[in-house]
């Protein structure tokens, strides 16, 4: 069995010159560095330094020895070094998932960009509308919008997020505007992949069942056949806002939008988090904070 504490000290009297030397460097005393030594010694069963009262030399055993320990420990710094060196830089293959269409239009650039910052790592990225479980599915970061439930993932605000009820002028030229929650039964509801829609209530966050005749997990395609006038639709600020602008869409309910959502960056809780994940995530917080996502 191997004591590193005494090859160590021998290492440090020899590259110090004196057993007070080693001493300091060690935050030691001489006396126990000089024990270290003599124990070593035993151990090898061999002398490995001339002591004198004004100079230590080694023996030819010691010459050797010294050698191949010096090796021993600049490998070890070298040891050191590479893994600082890991724990600074993002390496390996960094997994991100997210809705497709928000992932696609506002997560993709910033992760590209982040790769060409760091071109030494990989990505894969998984866009879909699926609710994904990051950590039975390995993967390392997910993009989660609306609400979050509890959870024992970490969490971090990206942008905030607002949900729109929305109709074409066609269609309320043929339907009245409702004006209640409750006039949403007389409206044909167009369902994304969840069949409630989310209000804010008098401070509180409720959700309303709704029914229509079209139901589709692509945002694009609820878009699309709201633009078209077959229903009303509850879509994000992203999806709706350049049609607002121009009047292509009209929003009701407003006194009832959902804002206390958000858009999240989660990733599981681990006590030593990688340089690939802490970097990403500081990244995507800090692009997307330099403005609202529009």
């Amino acid at each position: 069995m191997q004591h590193w504490d005494r090859i160590e000290a021998f290492v440090e009297v020899v590259r110090g010159g004196s057993f007070a030397r080693a001493a300091r460097h060690l935050g030691v005393s001489s006396s126990h560095v000089s024990r270290l030594v003599a124990r070593l010694e035993t151990q090898l069963g061999t002398q490995l330094l001339y002591r004198t009262t004004r100079r230590l030399t080694l023996t030819d055993a010691g010459t050797v020895y010294f050698e191949h320990c010096c090796q021993l420990f600049d490998g070890f710094q070298e040891a050191l070094n590479a893994i600082s060196d890991f724990q600074q830089q993002p390496t390996g293959v960094l997994r991100l998932t997210c809705a497709t269409t928000f992932g696609e239009r506002f997560i993709a650039p910033l992760v590209n960009d982040f790769l060409a910052r760091h071109p030494q790592l990989s990505v894969q990225l998984d866009f879909t509308n699926r609710r994904v479980d990051i950590v039975d599915e390995g993967f390392d970061v997910a993009i989660r919008t609306g609400a979050l439930p509890d959870s024992s993932l970490i969490a971090r605000k990206l942008c905030p997020r607002r949900e729109y009820v929305v109709g074409s002028p066609d269609y309320f030229s043929r339907h009245a505007r409702p004006h209640t929650l409750g006039g949403l039964s007389g409206h044909n509801c167009l369902q994304g992949s969840s069949e409630q829609w989310t209000f804010d209530v008098d401070g509180q966050h409720r959700h309303s069942k709704v029914q229509g005749n079209w139901k589709g997990n692509s945002g694009a395609a609820l878009l699309d056949a709201a633009r078209k006038g077959i229903g009303l639709a509850q879509l994000p600020d992203y999806y709706v806002e350049e049609d607002l602008a121009c009047g292509q869409l009209v929003p009701v309910l407003d006194q009832y939008a959902c804002t206390h959502t958000a858009v999240w960056v989660v990733y599981p809780r681990h006590r030593h988090l990688s340089p690939k994940v802490r970097q990403c995530v500081d990244f995507l917080v800090e692009e997307m904070g330099r403005g609202e996502v529009s």
